[in-house]
């Protein structure tokens, strides 16, 4: 295992530490700094930022964070934000041909409530769904621990029962992805492909950074050379390579398949990916709960760990 093996296990440690979040909430952080990854903690932040990116041909797709919800309010208030953050998407004329769409986590829906917790997190879904369908516009189920990624993909298949279109995860570090991305190669069928940004144990998920780059590899190569929809998540410029070396291999067109960062990593080379005439869609965060995801954006990219620490030794 190399340094930065060592510093992303590190850092997905720290992402659970409720003493360390407090001591970085607590510290003299420029707000900044924080709001380069998180536009804000409002529905209207989320609606200005994806403002923002459509004024350079950029799509959004937007996540109100929050996860492991198990109070039944807390997951009616999750699903109520979404609710609000597309009426106002629409409202502001930006949620049409899927421009600005949203990505919801499961848990943060209720799925770890005792006894019904799964049925109401599908309904708290489907209620989302059938909002986003008449904004005009589309979700994607975000992918969490690998303890919910069968329930995760069972829910996907229902919810493709009256929405086609729902948007499905998989995370290239688990040993399982390459077979879950011939399942989901088919016709009509929306993938984001990402590395995965949780602590998982080596019997279910690669350790080293090579051999996740590698399955990424292996299920890009699967999902592009099917008839679904690739939505390609990644910063990393090798895998950008590649990605544009098989989509030109197998023919596609540009409409075909869609690259993804996140807010706030190489906004320089989004723009320059959407001047070429390709899809770019950035994934924007918001809310309170912005530690955890932060702490994981540093896990996956190490380098950004550089930039936060300088934040929190600024006295701005």
């Amino acid at each position: 295992m190399d340094a930065s093996d060592l510093l992303r296990n590190s850092l997905l440690q720290l992402s659970k530490s409720g003493t360390v979040r407090q001591a970085v909430e607590k510290a003299p952080v420029s707000r900044s700094v924080v709001r380069r990854f998180v536009p804000g903690e409002r529905t209207a932040d989320a609606v200005a930022a994806t403002a923002e990116l459509r004024a350079t041909n950029r799509l959004a797709t937007i996540d109100y964070l929050g996860e492991d919800t198990t109070d039944l309010t807390q997951a009616i208030r999750t699903r109520d934000h979404y609710l609000e953050l597309l009426a106002a998407l629409a409202d502001a004329d930006l949620s049409q041909h899927g421009m600005g769409e949203v990505s919801l986590k499961l848990s943060a829906l209720g799925q770890y409530l005792p006894g019904d917790g799964h049925k109401i997190a599908l309904e708290h879904a489907r209620e989302i769904c059938q909002a986003a369908a008449n904004a005009g516009t589309t979700v994607t189920l975000d992918m969490e621990d690998h303890t919910t990624t069968d329930a995760t993909l069972e829910s996907l298949r229902e919810l493709r029962q009256d929405f086609p279109w729902v948007g499905a995860v998989i995370q290239s570090y688990l040993r399982r992805s390459e077979a879950d991305c011939r399942d989901l190669a088919h016709e009509g069928s929306r993938v984001r492909l990402c590395k995965g940004a949780y602590k998982e144990p080596e019997s279910v998920a690669y350790q080293s950074s090579g051999e996740v780059d590698q399955s990424y590899v292996r299920c890009l190569k699967i999902l592009m050379a099917g008839d679904g929809y690739p939505m390609v998540a990644s910063h990393d410029p090798r895998l950008l390579e590649i990605t544009a070396a098989l989509a030109d291999h197998h023919g596609r067109d540009s409409d075909s398949y869609e690259y993804q960062m996140l807010y706030g990593i190489r906004p320089e080379e989004q723009k320059r990916i959407a001047d070429r005439g390709h899809q770019m869609r950035v994934y924007i965060p918001y809310g309170e709960q912005w530690y955890g995801y932060l702490m994981r954006r540093m896990a996956e990219r190490p380098a950004n760990t550089m930039f936060f620490l300088r934040g929190l030794a600024s006295k701005n």
